[in-house]
C-alpha cells in the first residue's frame, strides 16, 4: 500500500505538474464568469430562461477557436516574442482578458443588454485565444514523454476546476457582501495567476526546431497552417468518427450546465448554500475525480477509461431528476453533486488525455483547437436549446432528456475501441507473415 501512494506521489508531486496546475487556474477562472455565475447575475437582473439560455451563444470563440489557432501557431509578436513561441501569446491574452472582466464589472445586465454581450464575448475571445495557447503548451511539455499525458491532463484540470472555485463559490460568497459589479473587479485579479505563472517558467522544449512564419502570402500561409495540420489529421483511421465522438461525448453534462444556476434557485438554495454544495464539496469530488481518472486511464487504457467514465457520467446526470422531485433538500443535493462532480472529473482528464493523443506535436495548438472547439460547439450552440427545453418540461424530465443525450458517445467510444483492436491485430498477423 506505501507502495502504491509513493508511486502516485511521484507522478503528481513535481515543478512541473504544479505549473500546469497554475495554468489550469489560467485557463478555468474566466469560465463561469460568462456562464453560470453570470446567469444567476442575469436572473437576478431580471432575464428569463430563454434569454440566459440564449447567452450561451456569447461563448460561440470556444467552439470556432481552431480559426485564428493557426495565428496563434505562427505569427510573431513584436517584442514579447523573447518570451518565447507559447509564453509571448499567453502573456498577451491574459492581459487582454483582465481588461476585458473589468469592462464586464462596469456594466449594468438590467439594463445595458448589449452592452453586457459584449463585453462577455470579449472575455470569451480571450479566455478562447489563451486556451489554445495553454493547451498547445501543455501538450507540448509532455510531448516526450507519452505517460506523463494522462497525469499532466488531470493536474491540469484540478488546476481548472480550482479555477471554477474561484470564479464560482468565490464569486457567490462576494455577492452575498457585495454588488456583482465589485465582485467582477475582484474577479479580474485571477488572470495575475497565469500572468505571473507564464513569467516564472520556461518555453516547452520540442523535438523540432521552430521559427516564426516569414513573410508570406496568403495562400501559402493557408497550406502550411490549415491545410497541413487538417491533412495530418485526416491519417488517422476514422477520423470522421472520432470528430463525432469529440461532438456528442459530454453532450448530457453540457446541455444541462447553462440551467445549472437556475434550477438550483428555482429549488430554493441560497446562494452560500450553492457556493458551500455546488462550488466547494462539487470542486473537491470533481478534483478527486480528476486525479482519479488519470491514475485509472493509466491502469486500464484510455478507449476503457472513456467508456467507463462517460456510463457513469450519464447516471449521474439523471439522478438531478430526484432533485428536482425532492426540490430543497440540502443533504441530496450534496450527494449527488458530489457524485455527478467525480464523474465529471473522471470523464474530462479522459477527455483530455484522448485528444492530447491524438494531436501531432508539429501541428499541436491548431490540432487541438479544432479537436476542442468541437466539444464546445456542442457546449454553446447545442445547448443555447436548454433554456427553451426548461420551459416547455418539468426540471425532472429535462435532467432525463440531457442523460439521454449520453447513450451515442458510449456506443461510438466502444465501436472506436473494437477498431483498434482489429487493427493491432491486423498488424501482428502481418509482421508474423513477414516473419514467416
Amino acid at each position: 500500500m506505501k507502495e502504491k501512494f509513493k508511486n502516485i506521489w511521484n507522478i503528481y508531486a513535481n515543478r512541473k505538474m504544479a505549473v500546469m496546475t497554475a495554468l489550469g487556474f489560467a485557463s478555468g477562472f474566466p469560465f463561469l464568469l460568462v456562464f453560470s455565475t453570470l446567469s444567476l447575475w442575469l436572473k437576478e437582473s431580471g432575464w428569463t430562461y430563454a434569454a440566459i439560455g440564449a447567452f450561451s451563444l456569447v461563448k460561440i470563440p470556444y467552439a470556432f477557436k481552431w480559426l485564428w489557432s493557426p495565428l496563434l501557431d505562427n505569427l510573431k509578436i513584436p517584442f514579447l516574442w523573447k518570451l518565447g513561441r507559447r509564453r509571448s501569446w499567453a502573456l498577451l491574452t491574459q492581459l487582454v482578458l483582465f481588461v476585458s472582466i473589468m469592462a464586464m464589472s462596469l456594466v449594468n445586465p438590467a439594463t445595458q443588454h448589449n452592452l453586457m454581450w459584449l463585453c462577455a464575448f470579449l472575455v470569451c475571445l480571450a479566455s478562447a485565444s489563451l486556451d489554445i495557447i495553454l493547451d498547445a503548451y501543455r501538450v507540448e511539455t509532455f510531448q516526450q514523454n507519452a505517460e506523463e499525458q494522462a497525469p499532466g491532463a488531470a493536474v491540469f484540470v484540478l488546476g481548472y476546476r480550482l479555477g471554477l472555485v474561484f470564479s464560482g463559490a468565490g464569486a457567490l460568497w462576494l455577492a452575498e457582501v457585495m454588488s456583482w459589479n465589485s465582485v467582477y473587479q475582484i474577479m479580474a485579479c485571477g488572470a495575475l495567476v497565469g500572468i505571473v505563472t507564464i513569467i516564472l517558467v520556461k518555453e516547452p522544449q520540442t523535438d523540432f526546431s521552430y521559427a516564426p512564419l516569414k513573410a508570406q502570402s496568403w495562400q501559402d500561409f493557408l497550406v502550411n497552417s490549415v491545410k497541413e495540420p487538417l491533412k495530418d489529421f485526416t491519417k488517422h483511421r476514422h477520423w470522421l468518427m472520432i470528430l463525432l465522438f469529440i461532438f456528442i461525448y459530454r453532450m448530457g453534462d453540457a446541455y444541462f450546465a447553462p440551467m445549472a444556476f437556475p434550477f438550483y434557485d428555482d429549488m430554493g438554495f441560497s446562494k452560500t448554500e450553492i457556493a458551500y454544495v455546488i462550488k466547494i464539496y462539487g470542486m473537491a469530488a470533481t478534483i478527486a475525480g480528476g486525479l482519479f481518472g488519470g491514475i485509472l486511464i493509466k491502469k486500464i487504457g484510455l478507449f476503457k477509461g472513456l467508456y467507463i467514465c462517460g456510463f457513469i457520467q450519464g447516471l449521474t446526470t439523471l439522478l438531478f431528476s430526484l432533485q428536482a422531485m425532492a426540490g430543497h433538500n440540502l443533504p441530496l443535493l450534496t450527494v449527488i453533486i458530489t457524485l455527478e462532480n467525480f464523474s465529471s472529473g473522471m470523464a474530462t482528464t479522459a477527455f483530455v488525455a484522448y485528444i492530447s493523443s491524438l494531436c501531432n506535436v508539429l501541428y499541436t495548438a491548431t490540432q487541438y483547437a479544432l479537436l476542442s472547439s468541437l466539444m464546445s460547439l456542442a457546449r454553446d450552440v447545442f445547448a443555447a436549446t436548454s433554456g427553451l427545453l426548461a420551459e416547455i418540461l418539468p426540471w425532472t424530465w429535462f435532467f432525463v432528456v440531457a442523460a439521454a443525450f449520453s447513450i451515442p458517445g458510449i456506443f461510438i467510444i466502444k465501436w472506436l475501441a473494437q477498431k483498434q483492436i482489429e487493427c493491432e491485430n491486423s498488424i501482428c498477423k502481418n509482421a508474423k507473415k513477414r516473419l514467416s
